[in-house]
Parts: structure tokens; C-alpha cells; sequence
């Protein structure tokens, strides 16, 4: 992996000099043991086997699967992980337990994590034993790994908040004891950037075996000490995708590796282009949102609105771009606001294939724009595309499906089912469903004709009821966002509940088909209806 500044002259002056920086650094991810403590957090198996074949693909060394002991789904995930995942390394967690550490070696993973708590508030308030009782419970745990024939990861947990010369002495004895790593979790998030690098230089000169940091971000901290950690000579960091975690999660993932690479040079396995898809699978399934803001995979990370940036964007990337999106596996964005200029509208309308539009045509699309935008009203490509037609007089919006027939059979004791008749460019196609429910059912019938509607993700769904009494007209909102982080509005109005509730779904689904034609998206789309 080499991720470099983006164009020409983007220089990014990082000072090495008296810097103890690997030349190589390990990825350990976390994702599925830690990431998953995240509170209201809970994968099944199959999330679980599709993350890990997912950060297999994303070039991650290991893989930290899950906490055996914990309940037999549990381990069941961790052993059909081990035993179906190609490529990386397959970890368990095991506190300092025998239990524990067989309930790992039954999964056959290819590295046992064992930790127990160093810190003095640790040993006096959970665990209630003494250095040396702590001390003798990590050497056998680490023995009996070993013993066994399985590589071991020590962790000192809580290690920022312990007293340095025990904590050295724990590692020291650790790697003597056959350790094949050992770790300094900064557990409470309690460091900052110059301690850590002190910390782990102090440990690093103490320590010959690879050298893992694993920070918390309960200060915002975990990212920067992550990577103070690597500049005092850590090579391994313990990571998780979007930084989801326990309290205010780990370091995240992305910005760690990005800025490793971009910043220090520093060669990783990770294949940059997948982060974001990665990105986006845990962030579906985990259900934790990430804030547009994100640095590296949020939706706004390239996105530009100020016609003070945009310009010069247009011109030169660099100018507000520390590194190419499409590294990553994002777009650059020209978001339309209060504060876009000529140039963003037109940039804008290019590249949705309006083009010569002239300038008191441009002048006005801007003006109506910033109307709209002025109104707390997000401007969508979809607005953008209303405005043009009108102000130009074109027609660029045919919608590729339309329901013909819609039929539902619910009740009592009966499995809702769903027969839709769809014409699509054209085409009569016929599907059926079955769903918790009639609307479920006949988006499952959808679904079955166009391919998956999973690829649309529901964010919101409104339902209101026009007039009174049980007659009234039922009205349908839906915003939809695709796999990139793209929101479209539809909505739809009809006697029938049900008939509403799919209009709207298909309104929505025509939305999102046209901003891929018009973005040049259109791949798994242009055959709609003749899926395998």
C-alpha cells in the first residue's frame, strides 16, 4: 500500500527526523471482538463471515475474530472464521484463564490474545490480587498457549495507567515466557500524543517481539496516540473499521492507515481502494451511523460547497485535497448549497450530462439553487435536474419502472404475500414475495424482478393519513440512500396504504437508477429484469 498526496506540489511536511518509525506496519483488526462490544451492537454468524471475508479482501494481517468463551454462537462464528478465511491471521481473545484459552484452541485459530489487568485501581477494585499473583496468572497463560503450539499476544491492560517498571517487567517476563507480541492498551483513553510516544519508546527498548498499541477515543485522542505509538517504534496497531467500539470506540481504521501511509511513507498490506466499501458493510450492518464528516470514508470527506474551494478544486484537486478520493475508493463531491457559485452549478449539471448551458441560464439554476438551499433544504441531484428542466425547457427524467399490477394477501395466521407486474424500459416482468408484512412482501416481489433493493438502504419512512375516517388517502415519504452514501426522496400518494407505500418505493428506485445513469453508475442496473 502506498498511498501519496494528491497531484502535484501537495506537499505534506511531516519532521522524521529523531523518530523510531518501522518500516513496515501490521494491521490488527478488531473490528469483530471489540468493534462488536460497541453498546446496542449485535452480529449474526453470517455479518460476522461476511465482514471477515470483507477486511480479508480490505488486506487487514489479522483478523480478531471474537471472545470464544463468551456463548456458543460465539464461538461458532470464531471457528468457522478460522477455518473458512484466506489470508490473514485468525485471533481469539482469552482472558488469562484456561478455559478460556481451550475454548480458542477448539476454534483452531491461528493466535490466542490473552490480557489481564496491570494497572493498581485494576488489580485492587476487579481483580483483588496482588503484582505478583497477576504477574504468575499472565507467565502460564502465555506458557500454556505456547504449549500448545499456537502463537500468543500478550495484553497489559489498562498498561497507560500502570506503573511504568511493573508494566516493562509484565512484557519483559511475557516475551521471555514465548510471547510472540505484546500490547499496550491505552484502555481508558487516557493519553495524549507526547505521552504515548514516551510510553512506548521506554517499552520499545525493553521489547525485541512486535510491539502492539491499542487505543481508545474517550478524549478523541485514539487515532493520534495510535500513530504517536508507531512513531516511537510500535509495529502493530490495533484497529476497527470506522472506530466503533466500546464507550467512544477505537481507533478508527481508515484515518490510521491513510495518514501512516500518506504522511510517514510507512507500507502496509492494506488495499486503500476497499475502504470505503468496507466502510460501508460495517456501518450497514452494526446499524452505527457514521457523522458525514468522517475523515476518509464519510460522506463529506471530499464533498466541496463554498465556491471558494470549488473553483480552484475544479481547476487543481490539491488545492483542498490532501489526497485523490478515488484512492480510497470515494468521489469528490460538488455539493450544491446557500454558497455555491456559477462554477459549481455548472460543474454540477456536466457532469449529469447538461452541458452549453448559457450564462443567464446558469445564472438563474444558481439563484433557484441557493433559494432552495436557503430554505434548510438539502439540494439533490434530483432538485438540480428539476431546476435545469424547468429553467431550460428539457424533459431528462423518464422513469425506467412502473408498476402494472400489485396484488397482496395478508391476514390472521397468514404469511403476507406480494405477485407485482412491473414494466421496466419497456418490458412486462412478473415477481413474487413474502414478508413480515404486505409492504415487506411486495418490496421482496420487487426486489426479485430488479435484483436486490437491498443495494437502496431505508432511512426514513413517513406514513400520514390525509383526510379523516378510514377511506382517507394515505400519504408515503421514503428516503432511500444508496452504497454511497447517496439519498433519494420519494413519495407517494393513494387510497390503499400498501399501493402507496410501494409507489413510493418505486419512485425512489427510478431516483436512484437515473442518478446512476447520469453519474455513469449504471452497472448492475442496465440489466434490470434478467438478474441470474
Amino acid at each position: 500500500m502506498r498511498i501519496k498526496p494528491s497531484d502535484e506540489g501537495n506537499l505534506i511536511n511531516i519532521r522524521l527526523e529523531g523518530l523510531n518509525l518501522p518500516k513496515r506496519v501490521f494491521i490488527y483488526d478488531c473490528t469483530l471482538r471489540d468493534g462488536e462490544q460497541t453498546p446496542g451492537v449485535a452480529l449474526t454468524i453470517k455479518e460476522k463471515l461476511t465482514i471477515a471475508k470483507q477486511l480479508a479482501k480490505l488486506g487487514v494481517d489479522t483478523i480478531e475474530a471474537g471472545t470464544p468463551i463468551n456463548s456458543k454462537d460465539e464461538k461458532e462464528a470464531v471457528y468457522r472464521i478460522a477455518k473458512e478465511i484466506e489470508g490473514p491471521t485468525i485471533a481469539a481473545l482469552a482472558r488469562v484463564l484456561k478455559p478460556d484459552i481451550d475454548a480458542c484452541l477448539d476454534c483452531q485459530v491461528d493466535l490466542i490474545h490473552v490480557f489481564v489487568s496491570t494497572s493498581d485501581i485494576h488489580l485492587k477494585y476487579q481483580m483483588k490480587k496482588t503484582r505478583e499473583e497477576i504477574m504468575n496468572m499472565a507467565l502460564e497463560a502465555v506458557e500454556y498457549v505456547k504449549a500448545h503450539g499456537v502463537k500468543c499476544l500478550f495484553s497489559a491492560m489498562d498498561a497507560t495507567r500502570t506503573e511504568l517498571g511493573y508494566l516493562i517487567q509484565v512484557l519483559k517476563e511475557a516475551e521471555k515466557a514465548g510471547a510472540d507480541s505484546v500490547n499496550v492498551p491505552d484502555t481508558v483513553g487516557v493519553m495524549t500524543p507526547s505521552s504515548m510516544r514516551s510510553l512506548i519508546s521506554d517499552v520499545r527498548k525493553n521489547i525485541s517481539v512486535i510491539l502492539d498499541v491499542h487505543c481508545h477515543n474517550d478524549f478523541g485522542l485514539a487515532v493520534a496516540n495510535t500513530i504517536a505509538g508507531v512513531e516511537a517504534g510500535a509495529d502493530e496497531v490495533q484497529v476497527t473499521v470506522n472506530g466503533i467500539g466500546e464507550r467512544a470506540g477505537n481507533a478508527a481504521l481508515e484515518p490510521v492507515v491513510i495518514a501512516l501511509s500518506a504522511c510517514y511513507g510507512i507500507q502496509m498490506n492494506i488495499k486503500p481502494q476497499y475502504l470505503m466499501e468496507t466502510s460501508s458493510l460495517v456501518e450497514q450492518y452494526t446499524g452505527v451511523p457514521l457523522s458525514p464528516c468522517t475523515p476518509i470514508v464519510g460522506r463529506n470527506a471530499f464533498a466541496h460547497e463554498s465556491g471558494i474551494h470549488v473553483h480552484p478544486v475544479l481547476i487543481k484537486a490539491s488545492t483542498f485535497e490532501p489526497i485523490s478520493p478515488e484512492d480510497v475508493g470515494q468521489r469528490r463531491r460538488i455539493v450544491l448549497g446557500k454558497k455555491s457559485g456559477r462554477h459549481s452549478v455548472k460543474a454540477a449539471l456536466e457532469e449529469l450530462g447538461i452541458k452549453d448551458v448559457g450564462e443567464k441560464d446558469l445564472i438563474e439554476i444558481t439563484t433557484r439553487i441557493k433559494d432552495l438551499a436557503a430554505k434548510n433544504k438539502l439540494v439533490s441531484d434530483v432538485d438540480l435536474v428539476a431546476i435545469a428542466e424547468d429553467v431550460l425547457s428539457l424533459k431528462l427524467y423518464e422513469p425506467r419502472v412502473k408498476l402494472q399490477e400489485l396484488v397482496v394477501v395478508t391476514g390472521v395466521n397468514v404469511t403476507p404475500s406480494a405477485t407485482v407486474k412491473l414494466l421496466i424500459d419497456g418490458v412486462e416482468r412478473i415477481g413474487q414475495g413474502i414478508g413480515v408484512g404486505p409492504v415487506d412482501a411486495a418490496a421482496k416481489a420487487i426486489e426479485e424482478i430488479v435484483g436486490p433493493i437491498s443495494r437502496l438502504k431505508l432511512k426514513e419512512f413517513n406514513l400520514r393519513a390525509l383526510t379523516g375516517g378510514t377511506d382517507s388517502l394515505a400519504s408515503v415519504t421514503m428516503t432511500v440512500e444508496d452504497a454511497l452514501g447517496n439519498q433519494f426522496e420519494a413519495g407517494a400518494v393513494h387510497g390503499d396504504i400498501v399501493t402507496s407505500s410501494v409507489n413510493a418505493l418505486i419512485n425512489a428506485l427510478n431516483k436512484a437508477l437515473h442518478y446512476q445513469r447520469l453519474r455513469g453508475l449504471e452497472k448492475g442496473s442496465k440489466d434490470l429484469g434478467h438478474q441470474e
